[in-house]
């Protein structure tokens, strides 16, 4: 399609909003079909790129405003809860961490003491990912410091162009398992399948319940992409650029100790959320607007706010308020009712399966973890409830499956922003060269890894 892709999607997504706005859907109510149709146009307007995300988010949450799909209330609910509040305090601690160096400080001093070769420029990657995922809750900085610390490692070995887009292709895949075992790991989309739950899941909860399962999830795409990534010469290490590097940011400023300080009490607030009871949404707001006061902040100042993607916090509003205007609309009932088989499996270990089938198959139709959240996941939830199963189990189970799955960039977010030789110097041949196998490790963790773990926790009999 090249050129024309943007065209033929924005064509497409329209007639298919007015086809299925024109015939007669039984049992579903007019809002629910009207909330389908532009439901549909906008996930057909996300998957063919036709505009940024944001503006056709923006198109779809005013729409179902004008024609009466749902009041303004129920469209714009997100902005009335936390978690709109978390992302932005994310984002802006994510940028005082990076800009006051104590990641990149950290960054050099772990490289320094652990890296040696290839191989273990791969694994530091997947370790640097975890332990910065502590610190930086939103994968997409974190994968662009670690990507500018690489920069230093590629340029001082002189690494060829071939084994450096391997490299960078690394940071943004790592990005994608490891994001998901902290519940602060992505600020975003792990709070919305939390919050897809009903039920109140803390930060140990998270850990609990998806730790595990994304550690092994991490392991094996490390070894999956050594294995399929092998360097095409022997990579040396030039340490004193990097110690030259080091010693250049000289002692630890005083901007980085109260960096420190401030992502610390985040941290201690992230895990005893439980004890507090005071939602993480507005423990991270409470902590980025506290890095801007004067003494003990002086971190966070005015032109941080240009830190803080309003394009991403419109498509985020979009895709949460897909699933509760479809909810509200009888749409998410009509779709369980209709694709799915009116039985419901009894043997754990073949739902799991056929779950994250469903959900792979939609996210390769539609192509956007949150689209297919606010989609699969409401109507998997009414197909699993006559089982009387824990509703974490579904939920859980569309999210490990969408969160780890991708074959094409698009299809994760996490890969798209690295993308290209300005950013991760990785092509879309990398992306699939992993992504297909990758599959397979989806069905791993799902079947053979989350089922019996969640057995052995008794919360999936």
């Amino acid at each position: 399609m090249g050129k024309n892709k943007p065209v033929i999607g924005l064509i497409l997504g329209i007639l298919v909003a007015i086809i299925i706005n024109l015939v007669h859907i039984e049992g579903l109510s007019a809002q629910g079909q009207m909330c389908m149709a532009l439901t549909f146009m906008t996930v057909i307007f996300w998957g063919f790129q036709i505009a940024q995300p944001g503006y056709t988010s923006g198109i779809f949450l005013a729409l179902l405003v004008i024609l009466n799909v749902a009041p303004p209330a129920r469209v714009f609910a997100p902005w009335s809860g936390p978690i709109m509040y978390l992302v932005i305090g994310a984002y802006l601690i994510a940028g005082a961490v990076k800009s006051s160096g104590l990641g990149e400080r950290i960054a050099y001093k772990f490289i320094l003491n652990y890296v040696n070769s290839y191989k273990s420029i791969i694994i530091s990657i997947f370790v640097l990912t975890f332990i910065l995922s502590i610190l930086i809750p939103h994968p997409w900085p974190r994968a662009f410091l670690i990507m500018s610390v690489m920069a230093v490692i590629i340029k001082s070995g002189n690494i060829p162009k071939e084994d450096a887009a391997k490299i960078g292709f690394t940071v943004f895949a790592a990005s994608v398992p490891v994001s998901m075992i902290f519940l602060t790991g992505d600020s975003v989309i792990n709070v919305l399948a939390a919050q897809a739950t009903g039920k109140t899941i803390g930060w140990v909860d998270w850990f609990i319940y998806m730790g595990p399962p994304n550690i092994v999830a991490s392991i094996l795409t490390c070894m999956l992409i050594i294995f399929l990534f092998k360097p095409s010469q022997e990579v040396k290490i030039n340490k004193e650029e990097i110690r030259e590097k080091l010693n250049a940011m000289g002692n630890l400023s005083g901007l980085e100790k109260r960096t420190a300080f401030w992502v610390a009490l985040a941290i201690v607030l992230w895990v005893f959320d439980s004890f507090h009871g005071i939602h993480l949404g507005w423990v991270t707001l409470i902590i980025a607007m506290g890095m801007a006061l004067p003494g003990i902040g002086g971190i966070l100042t005015p032109k941080d706010w240009g830190g803080v993607p309003l394009h991403v916090l419109i498509f985020l509003t979009a895709a949460m308020t897909i699933g509760g205007v479809g909810g509200a609309t009888g749409m998410n009932e009509w779709i369980a009712k209709t694709i799915l088989p009116s039985t419901v499996p009894d043997n754990p270990f073949i739902l799991a399966a056929f779950i994250a089938t469903v959900s792979i198959v939609i996210h390769m139709a539609l192509g956007s973890v949150i689209a297919v959240m606010g989609i699969a996941i409401p109507a998997l939830l009414l197909f699993t409830k006559p089982m009387g199963i824990d509703p974490i189990i579904p939920v859980f189970l569309v999210y490990t499956a969408i969160g780890i799955h991708y074959i094409l960039p698009f299809q994760h977010l996490n890969m798209l922003v690295g993308l290209g030789d300005e950013n991760g110097m990785y092509t879309q041949k990398e992306v699939i060269r992993l992504g297909v196998p990758l599959t397979i490790v989806v069905y791993i963790i799902c079947v053979l890894i989350e089922v019996p773990y969640w057995q052995m926790l008794g919360i999936f009999k």
